[in-house]
């Protein structure tokens, strides 16, 4: 277990630096700079020379190698450097918009995750008939709903039309409750998807058969059977979509008008702030690497089968 938990975090740190040098080099390839999409016109009243100053002081006239080796020892001691829009410090806009974010994800995933099964349990408890098969093709119907389309229906129904929910000063809660459905709703379909093929191949299994011959019932069966055992493959989707969650909250946040990670990353987007770009990519990256580390080492605990004995006896 030891040797696979340093391969995984040196696998991991390999991806991390990847990730970096790759944002980097196509951050530094865009045309311009920020400093002089800030400072160059006349708004301001700089002149040349301080805008040349500027430039000294960001860093951004130094050559492509000394940035690169400055960001990176940076990032590596936790200085992300000065966003050029704000002029506050990097760390500070990622720890002010990250938790909304987080907040967010965690949530929808949850959501996704209840109506997955919810589909799941539905489909695998109605037979063979006409609602089987219904229930069977929604996920296929969910997955293509694309998210913004999604949001400004819901907008336009719940709150325009209906007053279910505010969207004009809505209360802390009350502003998380349609961005929440509309990420459940695409998000679901491929966990449901998974359950359904995983619950059809444990039904097949020997010991489902036995079960039945003892006389348990379909539902006792599903429930202490079969979804114990369909639910551990679903594990790694969950990890990978909620790591898409986080990196992929942009067009949510800016649909619904939350602050978080993604209008962060929309701003710096449209002034090509890149010091907060790239770290919003490492950071990104750096949760959808712990989220999948965190899944692979449930594995183990949650399967017995997965357990490897070494040559002394004790769990690998």
């Amino acid at each position: 277990m030891r040797r696979q938990l340093l391969s995984r975090i040196g696998q991991a740190a390999l991806v991390l630096w990847a990730a970096f040098t790759v944002s980097f080099l196509l951050l530094q390839a865009l045309p311009g700079d920020a400093v002089l999409i800030r400072f160059l016109g006349g708004d301001l009243g700089l002149s040349p020379e301080q805008i040349a100053e500027l430039r000294v002081l960001y860093g951004a006239d130094a050559p492509l190698w000394e940035q690169y080796l400055v960001t990176l020892g940076g990032f590596l001691t936790g200085n992300f450097g000065y966003s050029v829009i704000s002029g506050t410090p990097v760390a500070t806009e990622i720890l002010t918009n990250l938790p909304p974010t987080l907040w967010l994800a965690g949530l929808s995933l949850a959501a996704a995750t209840v109506l997955a099964a919810i589909i799941a349990l539905a489909a695998s408890l109605s037979g063979s008939g006409a609602l089987k098969t219904t229930l069977e093709s929604l996920p296929s119907l969910m997955i293509s709903v694309p998210v913004f389309w999604l949001g400004i229906v819901m907008i336009q129904v719940f709150s325009f039309q209906l007053g279910w929910v505010s969207v004009i000063n809505p209360g802390p809660w009350e502003q998380l409750v349609l961005p929440v459905i509309a990420i459940a709703v695409p998000i679901s379909a491929p966990l449901a998807q998974i359950l359904l093929r995983n619950i059809e191949a444990v039904s097949r299994q020997p010991f489902i058969h036995v079960a039945r011959a003892k006389g348990a019932t379909r539902v006792q069966v599903l429930l202490r059977h079969s979804l114990g055992n369909a639910v551990l493959p679903s594990l790694t989707v969950a990890g990978l979509l909620f790591g898409e969650l986080i990196a992929g909250a942009v067009i949510t946040e800016t649909v619904f008008g939350l602050n978080g990670l993604g209008r962060l990353a929309e701003r710096s987007v449209r002034f090509q702030d890149t010091a907060v770009l790239q770290a919003i990519v490492v950071i990104s990256a750096l949760a959808f690497l712990l989220i999948n580390l965190t899944v692979d080492l449930l594995y183990p605990l949650l399967d017995p089968r997965l357990r490897r004995p070494d040559p002394k006896g004790a769990l690998a």
